[in-house]
């Protein structure tokens, strides 16, 4: 018999950290997508507006569903980048977590559908499925979601990693618990570009995450010095939050930085040619955008450095690959490697 216990239980020998059960319903706060969209806090990411309506109700997403089971993945790996290096946010570093969290969901619908003894319609959703995780895990009593936005586990705090499955199974689920921000206002507080308009209300189009992932075109100018060494991702708020700082390292082989990833020198990346940028981000989340960003960020991070040798080196980018585009010609990297230049050293 398949029960919300016998799951999360059979969750952890998994290497869930987390994990538990949340009602499949149009909870009310799913539906605050909508004024988010309204607000134009989307930027460029039109996909949302787009798939708003499965977000808002679960059942669009599996119209069967009666419980929505949601994993949490502690994946701090305790290995910040180091000072003047390019800054990959954490959750980066290792392995792609869209893959090795499917293939973990994977293994705990088969286990599932053995013990049920009859079929059930599921449906698995990392990230990228159009479910508001955070809400459901919420719903699901794995933490309650902090000022950042994030969803923050009292024990195990910030640095999760969200997925699930939504199935056709009437299962118990969790309590909520209160939220313990309190009058806490750090994340607010250090966030490089003011992207927390309000406790959770990020405004993507100033968030650094989007800024180096999402947009495709430029970053606009008045934003760029307040990028510093940011290479893909940001993790400030997390870095700030007091839930983050007792928590020990988690030793999951998948998130342990890969080679090159936790402290890379920005003029070796930038010279790499592109072929050897790919051998960078391969496997890991970092695949999610293009080497045109890419660089684009490298060539915005360097000019923050204002250190006049390593701008120097952008005139010297990497070669291409052979019969196909270089990503140093991309218009948005020249720009890029325009306003560095300017940066330099008078």
């Amino acid at each position: 018999m398949v029960t919300s216990e016998a799951v999360a239980a059979h969750a952890r020998t998994l290497g869930f950290d987390r994990c538990g059960v949340a009602p499949a319903t149009a909870l009310p706060e799913l539906d605050r997508i909508h004024d988010w969209l309204a607000r134009g806090h989307a930027g460029e990411m039109r996909y949302l507006a787009r798939s708003a309506g499965t977000r808002a109700d679960i059942r669009r997403f599996l119209p069967s569903a009666q419980s929505v089971i949601v994993t949490a993945t502690r994946y701090d790996a305790g290995r910040p980048p180091g000072a003047g290096t390019p800054a990959i946010a954490r959750y980066a570093q290792g392995r792609d977590y869209h893959l090795v969290l499917a293939e973990r969901l994977q293994r705990l619908l088969d286990w599932m559908r053995e013990e049920a003894g009859a079929p059930f319609e599921a449906a698995i959703f990392v990230d990228k499925h159009h479910v508001q995780e955070r809400v459901f895990a919420a719903y699901a009593g794995l933490g309650f979601i902090g000022k950042h936005s994030l969803l923050i586990d009292p024990e195990l705090g910030s640095w999760m990693l969200l997925g699930g499955l939504a199935c056709a199974l009437p299962l118990e689920p969790g309590t909520p618990i209160a939220d313990q921000c309190g009058a806490c206002t750090l994340c607010l507080d250090a966030c490089p570009t003011g992207a927390i308009v309000e406790p959770r209300e990020v405004d993507a189009r100033r968030c650094l995450s989007y800024l180096t992932i999402e947009l495709e075109g430029p970053i606009p100018e008045p934003l760029r010095p307040s990028v510093g060494p940011h290479l893909f991702g940001c993790d400030v708020c997390q870095e700030v939050c007091p839930f983050n700082f007792a928590p020990a390292p988690t030793t999951d082989p998948a998130w342990q930085p890969q080679a090159g990833r936790d402290h890379p020198d920005p003029v070796a990346l930038w010279q790499r040619p592109d072929d050897g940028l790919h051998a960078l981000v391969a496997g890991s989340a970092m695949t999610h955008t293009s080497l045109s960003r890419l660089r684009r960020n490298l060539a915005v991070a360097i000019g923050n450095t204002g250190d006049a040798e390593a701008i120097a080196a952008l005139d010297r980018p990497g070669d291409g690959v052979r019969n196909a585009a270089h990503s140093a010609e991309a218009p948005v990297v020249r720009d890029a490697v325009r306003w560095a230049k300017s940066r330099a050293p008078r």
